[in-house]
């Protein structure tokens, strides 16, 4: 970057959905938040509250529309802006159906996306870890373009933090994740001449109960 003062991110996966319950891959099909969720996205307030935003991106998906939305009833002046960038890994074939399913029915095609070449892609339109990371990654970077010395929110998906994750600690998408994704948690991340770094990760103290980790 040209200038030395920093983008901060808070990034936030959506609260909680009768699919994430269900262990089942949801990528672009569009699941909304159950009640745990809502109750999720309100208790956001609360973890955020400390923090002034000079906006948010949005993935353009109901589950995290309905996540931020309780936030912008409380802060009516915070500019959204929903972007199908920031959406979840277009998982092809797998999209709705659990783990345990997609290896009964897609064995091979299951292995390969567990372990497989980076540039692989899922039968049924699906999207490689390459091509999901060029997408989130070029989101990021067109905003830390326009917005330097900002913080902003970013509301978006599991895969997109495991992504994000991974591309700062340059971690192949074929390492075993290590790291948690819990629903509604809050995850800082910045970047400054030195690139992009992770401030503080899988922050839950706001929520009151426990959120489920990324499939």
């Amino acid at each position: 970057m040209s200038t030395s003062a920093p983008l901060r991110l808070c990034l936030v996966r959506h609260g909680e959905t009768d699919w994430n319950a269900a262990r089942r891959l949801q990528g672009h099909l569009d699941i909304p938040l159950n009640p745990t969720g809502h109750t999720q996205a309100r208790q956001l307030i609360a973890g955020l509250a400390a923090h002034d935003f000079a906006g948010c991106l949005c993935s353009d998906l109901s589950r995290t529309r309905q996540t931020v939305a309780p936030l912008l009833a409380r802060q009516p002046t915070l500019t959204v802006e929903y972007t199908p960038a920031l959406r979840e890994r277009h998982y092809g074939c797998f999209q709705g159906l659990t783990p345990d399913q997609a290896r009964s029915q897609h064995p091979q095609d299951f292995a390969l996306l567990r372990s497989g070449p980076a540039d692989w892609r899922p039968q049924d339109g699906g999207e490689s870890f390459v091509d999901h990371q060029h997408r989130v990654m070029a989101c990021l970077d067109a905003l830390a373009a326009r917005a330097a010395g900002q913080t902003w929110l970013v509301v978006t998906h599991g895969g997109v933090l495991d992504i994000i994750y991974r591309h700062v600690y340059n971690l192949p998408s074929s390492h075993p994740r290590d790291f948690l994704i819990p629903n509604a948690a809050l995850n800082w991340l910045r970047r400054d001449a030195d690139g992009w770094q992770i401030e503080l990760w899988a922050d839950t103290r706001h929520l009151q109960g426990a959120a489920l980790d990324e499939i």
